[in-house]
């Protein structure tokens, strides 16, 4: 899969449907299970306000034509970043969802690289971080697959309050660093 495939576009008020197609147990399995509706709502809110606020970018993940037969157009997926701390600085942090019937094509993978370029031109900290459960080997894949360092493994909460052991993964947004 490659960028002439998939093509990011920001974040919409009409992304909180998509936002509810990925919020099932099959996709939570890793981060504590699914949100409840009022989660959901405060999440979609986040993500509407990252440009506005300067804290993040989301994107849903849409296929081109020539990748599924009949799925052009579609949304497939979620992928950006918002700010966190971590470890005394502050970063980055960048996740991602792709529905079931399109995972394994490499789309992740090539969502995950267009949305850290994007960050390289406009995001404040010089790092972006992915905190995949190490019992993820897709998403571990994904962050090596996009250019990710492993640092380690790392204690992680995720959602707040629920630890849980995982890979800290970073990407350096220096532009000269890509």
């Amino acid at each position: 899969m490659d960028s002439a495939h998939v093509r990011l576009e920001p974040w919409t008020d009409a992304d909180l449907a998509l936002l509810r197609r990925v919020n099932v147990p099959e996709m939570k399995q890793h981060v504590g299970g699914p949100e409840t509706a009022e989660q959901l709502l405060v999440r979609h809110r986040r993500y509407l306000d990252f440009v506005p606020s300067g804290t993040g970018c989301m994107y849903r993940i849409v296929l081109l034509p020539g990748v599924v037969e009949g799925a052009a157009g579609e949304a497939v997926g979620t992928v950006g970043y918002g700010t966190r701390s971590w470890q005394g600085r502050t970063v980055h942090e960048m996740g991602w969802n792709v529905l079931p019937p399109h995972q394994g094509r490499g789309i992740a993978a090539t969502a995950v690289r267009l949305a850290v370029a994007a960050a390289r031109t406009s995001a404040r900290h010089r790092y972006l971080h992915a905190f995949p459960s190490i019992g993820n080997p897709a998403s571990n894949a994904v962050c090596r697959k996009a250019g990710f360092t492993l640092l380690g493994e790392t204690d992680f909460e995720f959602p707040p309050g629920r630890p849980m052991r995982s890979n800290d993964w970073r990407v350096d947004l220096r532009p000269e660093a890509g």
